[in-house]
């Protein structure tokens, strides 16, 4: 990898997540040689990419180069690379580019999209985890309307223009409020020889509610907002299978769609070697204890998404957002810092600061810090908070602008096919 060699001790961290970067920032001015490796060159604002695949933004406004992050810190190097293995007992990682030994491991590997085990869903279904899928359910949503146009099949036009969601969480709300503006002010304009009206946006929920992490008022009201904006709301409803055509459940409920977006649940992105039973945690999470060393590696930590802590008043782990891996990287940094010179090194304990959801134009909800609010000052919170934690000045004022002149407009200038995502419409003339 040509990394020099060095008298500081060398502390790897693979990832450039929230996590990965909060602590290269930490270990900025301290006297250590930090590599930083990702499969990536650029960092990702996920809690933005249903605008992208909706056309809201484009994806290098929510993207920001992991080089830059870097410049100007001393000893601190970047590798576009995707680890393979980690090899604790020689201290060492395989990665496509070749091996790098360390003096301390932080695994940020953030996490991915759990389908379960089920296989037929993984094939066939869309994910949103990172700006390639994205963009790739961009493309499909929008040639699945062009499709439409073609055919004088009523049954398969319907469900060329049917979206399932399943997944009632903030992911799934607000994809599902996206797609309805779309519906109600942008496709009449793009398709006016194609009756929208029949497009359906239906969201699938596993539990009674949605929203699960948030209050019950605030479930409440996304349900409201949702209904309001004309989504077919489902609960209860456990999606069992996905064809490509016909989704299936364990009521009698059945839909034929040619968009599913699956949206019901991460799980930790793991690496080999540290897989173990003893390592691994419920939801391919590292075990790793209140320092965020990974049980039984002393030299090995974990933070973010992927790491597992057990705590009194997180008895099932941190919840798997940004906030976490925030806190968890800037603690850690002292940590290592404290430990290299051995002093003795902080616990983590978690800040909540709070929870939101946008559900649309002048529609959100919040539960921050014992307070709940809904609505259009709800909205101006979310976007403020979101503004806030975009990397990027330009980005800032890229995602401003967009989000000013989408408002005054009611449009979304950015639902462009840049890169086709093909798909056989054939089983829907059946």
């Amino acid at each position: 990898m040509n990394i020099p060699l060095s008298s500081y001790p060398r502390i790897v961290i693979i990832g450039g997540g929230f996590g990965g970067i909060s602590l290269a920032k930490k270990l900025s001015k301290k006297e250590v040689q930090v590599v930083l490796l990702d499969k990536n060159n650029y960092h990702t604002f996920q809690p933005l990419l249903y605008q992208v695949s909706t056309g809201g933004l484009e994806p290098d406004s929510i993207a920001y180069p992991l080089r830059k992050v870097l410049i100007g810190y001393d000893n601190f190097y970047f590798r576009l690379a995707e680890v393979n293995e980690v090899y604790p007992d020689k201290k060492k990682i395989s990665t496509n580019i070749g091996e790098l030994t360390y003096d301390y491991l932080v695994v940020a590997t953030g996490s991915e999209t759990n389908f379960f085990g089920n296989t037929e869903i993984e094939k066939n279904a869309m994910s949103m985890k990172s700006i390639p899928q994205s963009l790739n359910l961009r493309s499909l949503i929008l040639e699945n309307f062009e499709q439409a146009l073609l055919t004088d099949d009523y049954h398969e036009r319907d469900a060329l223009m049917n979206f399932v969601i399943v997944g009632g969480g903030p992911t799934g709300v607000e994809l599902a409020g996206a797609l309805a503006e779309i519906k109600k002010g942008v496709l009449p304009k793009d398709y006016p020889d194609l009756d929208t009206r029949r497009a359906q946006i239906n969201i699938l929920q596993g539990g009674d509610r949605l929203l699960d992490g948030f209050s019950d008022q605030a479930s409440k009201k996304a349900e409201d907002f949702l209904e309001k904006l004309g989504v077919q709301v489902w609960k209860g409803v456990r999606v069992t299978g996905y064809d490509g055509k016909t989704v299936t459940t364990k009521t009698d409920l059945v839909f034929e769609s040619a968009t599913v977006v699956w949206a019901a649940g991460v799980k930790g992105a793991g690496i080999k070697g540290l897989d173990a039973e003893e390592v691994l945690a419920g939801g391919n999470r590292i075990n790793v204890n209140e320092f965020n060393q990974v049980v039984g590696y002393p030299e090995i930590f974990a933070i973010g998404d992927i790491a597992y802590m057990v705590t009194e008043d997180n008895p099932r782990g941190h919840p798997m957002v940004a906030q976490p891996a925030i806190q968890q990287g800037k603690l850690l940094g002292e940590n290592l810092a404290n430990l290299i010179q051995y002093k003795p090194m902080k616990p983590f304990k978690y800040f909540d600061k709070g929870s939101m959801a946008t559900v649309g134009r002048n529609k959100a909800v919040c539960d921050i810090n014992g307070y709940r609010f809904q609505g259009i000052f709800a909205w101006f919170v979310w976007m403020f908070v979101h503004l806030f934690f975009l990397i990027g000045f330009r980005n800032r004022m890229v995602v401003f602008i967009n989000w000013v002149y989408n408002y005054i407009k009611f449009d979304r200038e950015a639902r462009l096919i840049i890169r086709p995502f093909k798909r056989d419409y054939s089983q829907f003339k059946d």
